[in-house]
């Protein structure tokens, strides 16, 4: 069986989901015989590429908060990650634009490493002083994960390297119906929207496991007994606490 998962290396319950989803994985009967493939979705493709921002004052501005308000914001969603063993950094991260990392991303997949690089960059975006927005970051990431430098510069310094690949994972992403990140995909016949607690993975799992067969892109549906789960929205718009 396979599991695509569409998220965004800037995207909080992306990192959040996808613990979520191992823990759920972990509890299913059949784990071994399932591939799980990560997908590019860019929150804010129209972000800065060449100069972040701080993460509080984008949240600051976006919602019309104070930057003391957008810090508990942070703390609000760091809360969430920390139950599930991760580590989160509320100030001092960046926001921005993300292609590159999906770029990057793809050619780890290409050399067997995608998980790899997608775990580091998710721990050096929210719970290290290293910003996954410095191209040099990146390429010491990819080399981290097991892939070779001279490949990973040659990839980031040619804008045009896996951009199909990242723009065909979107648009699909857009036929799918999929509007939020982190996104779901079991076998093509079932759908989970949003940071979902692990039980909720492990039932869905184990109901698309019981009905194998491959349905239409079109025809994806969500599993039993699930509902919106916290995710992000593109523009980087994503779930917090209400005022």
């Amino acid at each position: 069986m396979r599991v695509e998962i569409w998220s965004d290396i800037a995207c909080p319950w992306c990192y959040i989901g996808k613990a979520r989803f191992t823990k759920g994985l972990a509890e299913f009967a059949h784990r071994d015989q399932v591939e799980v493939v990560f997908r590019s979705f860019e929150l804010d493709p129209n972000g800065p590429r060449t100069s972040p921002v701080p993460v509080v004052e984008m949240l600051a501005k976006k919602y019309g908060r104070t930057l003391e308000e957008a810090r508990g914001m942070e703390e609000h969603v760091a809360g969430s990650a920390r139950a599930e063993g991760l580590v989160y950094r509320t100030d001092g991260r960046d926001h921005g634009n993300t292609f590159d990392i999906h770029r990057l991303l793809h050619l780890a997949a290409a050399r067997g490493r995608q998980e790899e690089l997608l775990d580091l960059a998710y721990r050096a975006n929210f719970g290290e002083e290293r910003s996954v927005f410095d191209p040099e970051v990146l390429v010491a990431l990819a080399v981290e994960a097991g892939l070779e430098e001279a490949e990973a510069r040659a990839v980031l310094a040619d804008g045009s390297a896996y951009a199909a690949e990242v723009r065909a994972d979107e648009q699909e992403a857009a036929a799918l119906g999929a509007n939020a990140v982190p996104f779901f995909v079991l076998d093509r016949r079932y759908g989970i929207s949003g940071g979902q607690p692990a039980e909720v993975f492990t039932r869905a799992l184990e109901q698309a496991w019981a009905g194998r067969e491959v349905a239409a892109p079109e025809s994806v549906a969500g599993a039993e007994g699930e509902g919106e789960g916290e995710a992000c929205e593109p523009d980087g718009a994503c779930a917090v606490p209400r005022a």
